[in-house]
Formats: C-alpha cells, structure tokens, sequence
C-alpha cells in the first residue's frame, strides 16, 4: 500500500533506465554525461508546464530524452494514454521497432509490464503498446488524419514536427488537431521537438518563439554566463584544428576540453515571460559528443559546397532556421499608396481586361484598365455570393462582364479579354465560357515552374471543347513583384483606387518569392505568407489576359490623341480677310 515515490524524469531515468548493448554507454543511464537534459525532461514533471517545445540540433541526445519520457509515463506515471507522432506511417514503424522496443526489452520493470508481442493473448502491435497497470502507448504518423481523430490523450508527443504536411488530409494542422486530443485532462503534457527548416516558416521556431525561450548558458573562469553561439566560434585560417570559444565578456579562449567541462557546470537561461510553455533551444556546440574541431571542418566543407550544404549545417549542427534570399512587398506600403480615382476609368487607360476566381461560394471578379508602357489601374472588385454551381451568380457576373465602360473623352469600351480560372467547378466554368463565346472569355490553368511562357497555347482536351488557356503563374507572379516594386508614377506602376478595403491589399501582398537551391541550382518559389490570396490570383490573370491581347499600347494612344485634338478652323472667306494698307501694297 505503500505509495510511489515522487520522481523527476530525470530521476527516474537514473534510477530506473538501461541503455542495450550495442548503444554508446551501455548499461545504466546517467543524465550528467548531458546535463542539459535533465532541465528539458524535468518540465515534464513541472505542475505549472503545460507545453514543452524543444529546438534542436542533432547530436544532443533528442531521441533518448523521448525515450525517457515514454518509459516514465508508461512505468511511473501511468495516468493515460501516451500518444508519440512521427512524420509518416513509415518513420512511426521504424521508431517503434528500432528505438521503443530496445527502451522495453532492456529495461527490466518495463518488460515486466507488457506481454510478449508474438503472444496470442497479447494486446501489442507495433503502432499500439498496452501495459499491466492501464498504461497506453499510440504510436502515429502525421500523415494519418485518422489515426488522430477521437483518441482522448494526456500525453502528446510530437517529433520532427517541421517535416509534418500542412495539414492532415482535410482535418487541418497536424499540431491543433493533435493537441485537441488532450482537452479532457487537466495534467496534460504537449510537447514539441524538431530541428528547424526555414525561417518564417518553421513550426518548432513559430512555437518556440511563444515560449518563455530558455538557453543553454556555461560559466567562463570570469564567471560570466553566455549561450555558446557560432560567431563565438575562432579558429586560425584554414587551421580547423585550433578551433576555440571566445568569452563575451574577457576574451578568454576555451579549449574544446574546457568546454566539455564547463557543461556540467551550465544552466537554463528564459530570456522571455513565462506563460506556460517551457522553450528549450539547444545547438551542437553544448553537446559533449561533438568538438570543435569537427564544427569547424564541417563549416568550412559546407560554405564550399554551396547554399544548400550551408543549409543543413545551420539546421543540423547550429539548431537554427535557415534565412532564404527571400523577396516580399509590404502591405503597408501598398495600403498607404491608394489613391483617389476622379473618374471611374482615369484618363490613360487605353484597354480594359478582367479575370474571375471561382471559390465554392462565391465568384470574385476583378477589372483593369491598361495604359501606355505597363501602367496599369485596378478599377473594380466585384464579388458575387452563391453556390458556384447555381446560375444565377453566373448571370449576374454575364451582365457586368457584358457591360461597357466609359473613359474620359465619353467613348463607350467593353472588357477586351476575360480570363475565368477553371480549378474549381471546371465543368460549371467551361459552361459559361461557351455561352459567352462572343465576349471573349477564356478558361484558364495556372501552371507552375520557372521558364514558362506568360500564355501558352489554347488546349481543348476537354469533354465541352473549349479553349482553356496555360498560365505561367511564376512568370506572370514575377512581374507583379517588380510592378508592385514601382513607387513612382508613369510607366510600370499600378494604381489602387481608395474604395478597395485593406484586407484585398493584404491578398495582393499575400506570397513572398524565396530563392532555394536543388543540386546547386537556384530556383524561387512563391510561398504564401496568408491564407488568403485571391487578389494576387487575380492580378496575375489580368496580366495573362492583356498579354494574350497583343496589343500596341503606342498606337492606340497615337489615336486617342489625334482624336483629342482640337480640329482646325476654316479658312475665312475672301471678303472677310482684312486689306492690307496703302503703304504695303504699294511697297
């Protein structure tokens, strides 16, 4: 009757855990080889940490801390279910079988805990463990949505959570809804680990930077405390060997030796409010299983292989996002650049195009007026609300479409090429395209990749035989990236009328175009930085739109000013001229 001792993770582990023949140290487990762990695995046994986010490098001893969770909850603390998610079915197999099942099998009050898997009156799979005393294991992949629906969970924990999909089929993010599972437990545990990726898109980053971001800091003879970073990092040139750190604050050199030992001396540093989230970040430079020597030739090797070797050493070996050559337009300064229109079509728009987004319940269109040079004015954004596949909102925007607009001099113009986006509701959409032969409305297909023409040539490979039109979404996107860059009027600049709201210029800016490399190769992609984007969508058809026109802009604008000038007056008649004097004519 005798209740359990109250032990830490890390206690327990000390006390409890075996390392199998074949690791690095086998037998017992001593958490001072690595003393940084033991702050990480102790917040698991803090009342008042509710969620663990861990960013790390690799080399620092990431998946043993799992290990010792999974043991402590599964033998010490076994009050729910455990849950442990891994990118994929496959790696959630593999972690299983290779990492799980040596935790088991060489810690003896674990296996006496579990039945032997081949068994016939066991309960074991390789995705599902259950315990004597009530504990659960659920192992699963993040690509799985159902393997995380309606399973109550106190314990989540999450690996390598930045090489999980966007979002678990149509459930949506993998972490919300994963961390949903443990709503009905007061003590629950939410923890997050991964290496980062990319900046400003990384999860492990996003959610440590919500937490109350903890360092790993080690004392110098000075007694001063500092988080080891690269730049404090020195060596000779082209001399890795005699690779050292420089204190921040006397300039003492440590060797690598009186680095290893200053580790057990360090301490965990928040350098933000606490607010339930305990952040841990942690690079190879606080591992004792690496030297300086290696970093250091591994930097150097690195930076001569190109970006992409760069990459994985600062995600691998510093712990720390990847910054891309990155190209983005701050709404800000498209908001604070909208202008008041005088007329409805402002003098200078010498062709009219408009393109069509068709969302499940509803259809946006967006009208521009094209000038002389590239200039460009946004002169409406309309949107019809409906079912897509209903009629009416189609005839509505038949009617618009149909509609002429009057420019300055008081000529009447229609919209000389249209462009509707079949992704959505295709069949619905080639429906009207035919009807609307006579108006010049085209279906359109974005295609992705670098190199592609703005339009390409018309296919008809569909069951209604209309013309659907290739779009080079990257070509086109880079256009507007150089337009939306022009601050000056005149040629290349676009206008925005004061009557759209800041949220469609908060679409307009919704991407960022990012440099990455592939075999040394660059290439930029187009990420996108909101949810919502259809203002940009629809910019970019406008463009294919005016370019599958072929128009000379010079010439019209020739005629529209022939036209504006004023016409000469008749000659006077005879009688009506004035005489000359005297003195002239007889001169």
């Amino acid at each position: 009757m005798k209740p359990p001792p109250k032990l830490t993770v890390s206690q327990w582990a000390d006390s409890t855990r075996i390392l199998p023949v074949g690791s690095p140290f086998p037998g017992r487990w001593r958490t001072d080889r690595a003393e940084y762990q033991r702050g990480i695995m102790d917040a698991f046994s803090n009342p008042e940490v509710e969620r663990i986010v861990v960013m790390t490098s690799a080399q620092v001893g990431k998946t043993e801390i799992l290990n010792n969770l999974v043991g402590y909850f599964c033998e010490h603390d076994p009050n729910g279910p455990l849950m442990i998610i891994q990118p994929s079915l496959e790696m959630a197999r593999a972690w299983s079988t290779d990492r799980l099942a040596p935790l088991i099998g060489s810690t003896p009050q674990l296996k006496n805990l579990i039945s032997d898997p081949k068994a016939k009156e066991g309960d074991n799979s390789i995705l599902q463990k259950i315990f004597y005393n009530g504990a659960r294991i659920t192992i699963s992949g993040s690509n799985s949505p159902a393997s995380l629906a309606s399973r109550p969970v106190r314990i989540m924990l999450m690996d390598e959570v930045d090489r999980f999909p966007p979002s678990a089929g149509a459930e949506g993010d993998v972490v919300a809804l994963a961390s949903r599972r443990t709503q009905n437990y007061f003590n629950r545990k939410i923890a997050l680990f991964s290496t980062p990726t990319v900046k400003n898109e990384s999860r492990i980053e996003a959610a440590y930077e919500q937490s109350d971001q903890r360092l790993w800091e080690m004392p110098c003879k000075c007694g001063h405390f500092q988080a080891l970073k690269w730049r404090h990092v020195k060596w000779e040139d082209k001399k890795p060997e005699t690779a050292c750190i420089e204190c921040e604050k006397c300039g003492y050199e440590w060797t690598d030796i009186e680095r290893k030992q200053a580790l057990k001396k360090g301490r965990w540093h928040s350098t933000a409010e606490f607010n339930g989230t305990a952040g841990f970040s942690l690079n190879a430079l606080s591992s004792p299983w690496t030297s300086l020597e290696g970093l250091a030739r591994e930097f150097l090797e690195a930076k001569a292989h190109g970006a992409e070797s760069l990459r994985v050493f600062i995600n691998t070996a510093l712990g720390e996002s990847w910054s891309e050559d990155s190209e983005e337009i701050k709404s800000n300064e498209i908001i604070e650049r909208r202008e008041h229109y005088t007329h409805p079509v402002p003098d200078g728009v010498l062709v009219i195009t408009a393109s069509v987004d068709v969302q499940k319940d509803r259809l946006e269109c967006l009208v521009c007026g094209h000038g002389h040079l590239s200039e460009m004015w946004f002169l409406d954004h309309k949107i019809y609300y409906g079912d897509a596949a209903d009629d009416s909102i189609w005839t509505e925007l038949s009617s618009f479409i149909s509609t002429p607009w009057r420019l300055v001099n008081g000529k009447d113009v229609k919209i000389s090429q249209t462009l509707v986006d079949s992704g959505y509701e295709t069949q619905r959409v080639y429906q009207f395209v035919k009807r609307m032969g006579g108006h010049r409305v085209h279906a359109s297909k974005g295609v992705g990749g670098a190199g592609r023409p703005a339009v390409g040539r018309a296919s008809k490979s569909n069951s209604a035989r209309v013309s659907v039109m290739p779009i080079g979404v990257n070509t086109l996107k880079e256009t507007l990236f150089a337009r939306l860059r022009n601050v000056d009027f005149g040629p290349g600049y676009w206008h925005i009328p004061d009557f759209f709201d800041q949220e469609w210029c908060y679409q307009l800016t919704a991407e960022k175009a990012v440099k990455r490399y592939s075999k040394g190769i660059p290439r930029i992609e187009y990420i996108k930085m909101r949810p919502r984007n259809e203002a940009l969508d629809l910019a970019v058809l406008n463009l294919a739109a005016f370019a599958m026109l072929n128009v000379n802009t010079e010439k019209i604008q020739q005629r529209l000013e022939d036209v504006r000038k004023p016409e000469k007056a008749p000659p006077l008649p005879r009688y009506m001229k004035p005489k000359p004097t005297w003195a002239k004519r007889f001169k």
